[in-house]
């Protein structure tokens, strides 16, 4: 089957599954795309497209269809991969996944390969970091054997999985689950390499840097709403409890009504972080510690979202009411005001602030793609 038009149909078929998430392995993805053509039963495995040929076809797909914000935002996420795997050196760090084999979608995770024979070792480290983690174990049994697996979650600029394997595996040779081929991964010097190799005008020190010094809005909501838990607030006008569980319950409300408005959204969510830092003026407090991170409609919104409970109530005055119902967000205020009323029930179920924030920060990259 050694047919350059074949090979180059394979290429293409393949990274099709691959780019539209069907297929993640790209063995299985050529043995699947081969298949389609009906010449599986002839192939042999030099004959088969090599997964840098699937990758490029990959990327092609994504510039016609994404444009190149997509190559753009693969670029600086593997740049913020280099930059923790630096952090982390001394557990050898491999990158694995889709960051490191191109086919990444948004909302994906860093996926690395760590290597270290005590856990706390390495949560030490991440806590001298200021790195937000959670740890997490899974039981897998294969061919009849139990493992034990250990995930670290972390929640930066990007989500991150790392997979905690023992010193000794460190030169371990990894295979797929699925295809028994060993997996595609990256040392930091590999990646270091590959960067420089694909953008040679890149000055990937200054880079790294750049991404060290950003500062992620997300993070700083986060680190916003957290403390709200320990906010406990009146019970006869919040009977639901503290102030992080009514944002919560208003965000829930705002995702029904409005779940493709990301302004709309970051208002509901955010609306009373000024609670844990200003009680005696909560929204001032909010609009200083937002200034530069929200849009002008959803500042808007957080500023007026009092004055909209006054004007329900009819204690707003003469002029401030006229102002208020000639604003191009008034419809908005007011359906802000009706979910901060209705989000004040005991027993609600609500997400987390991490999945409130991740569902803000996907509309949102998505919108990067857009422009």
């Amino acid at each position: 089957m050694a047919d350059d038009r074949i090979r180059r149909q394979i290429a293409f078929l393949a990274a099709q599954l691959m780019y539209q998430r069907f297929e993640t392995e790209y063995f299985t993805a050529k043995r699947k795309a081969a298949r389609q053509l009906g010449v599986e039963y002839r192939y042999r495995p030099a004959d088969l497209p090599s997964n840098r040929e699937i990758r490029d076809q990959i990327q092609a797909m994504a510039r016609m269809h994404e444009g190149e914000k997509r190559l753009e935002h693969l670029l600086d996420m593997r740049i913020e991969a280099l930059r923790l795997m630096r952090k982390l050196t001394r557990f050898r760090p491999r990158l694995i996944g889709s960051v490191w084999t191109g086919h990444v979608r948004h909302g994906s995770d860093i996926d690395i390969h760590i290597f270290a024979d005590s856990q706390s070792i390495v949560t030490d480290t991440l806590d001298d970091l200021a790195l937000p983690y959670e740890v997490e174990r899974k039981r897998i049994v294969k061919y009849g054997e139990e493992r034990l697996f250990t995930h670290i979650h972390i929640d930066d600029r990007y989500p991150y999985e790392l997979t905690l394997y023992p010193e000794d595996k460190a030169h371990y040779v990894f295979k797929s689950s699925i295809t028994g081929q060993a997996i595609e991964r990256a040392s930091i010097a590999e990646l270091e390499a590959f960067l420089r190799s694909e953008n040679p005008d890149l000055d990937l020190d200054r880079e790294v840097e750049r991404v060290e010094d950003h500062v992620d809005r997300f993070e700083l909501y986060r680190l916003l709403l957290l403390p709200l838990e320990g906010v406990k607030q009146n019970p006869r006008y919040h009977p639901e409890g503290d102030a992080l569980y009514h944002s919560l319950q208003v965000f829930e409300l705002a995702r029904q009504e409005r779940s493709y408005d990301e302004e709309f959204l970051l208002a509901a969510l955010l609306h009373d972080v000024g609670k844990a830092i200003d009680p005696a003026d909560h929204v001032l407090a909010a609009l200083q510690a937002l200034e530069g991170t929200i849009t002008e409609r959803t500042e808007t919104l957080i500023a007026h979202h009092m004055d909209a409970l006054a004007y329900v109530n009819g204690t707003l005055g003469a002029r401030k009411r006229v102002r208020l119902q000639q604003s191009e967000d008034f419809e908005d205020l007011m359906l802000l005001r009706e979910l901060d009323s209705k989000g004040r029930q005991p027993g609600a179920v609500v997400c987390e602030v991490s999945e409130a924030l991740e569902y803000i920060r996907r509309m949102a990259d998505e919108d990067d793609l857009d422009e």
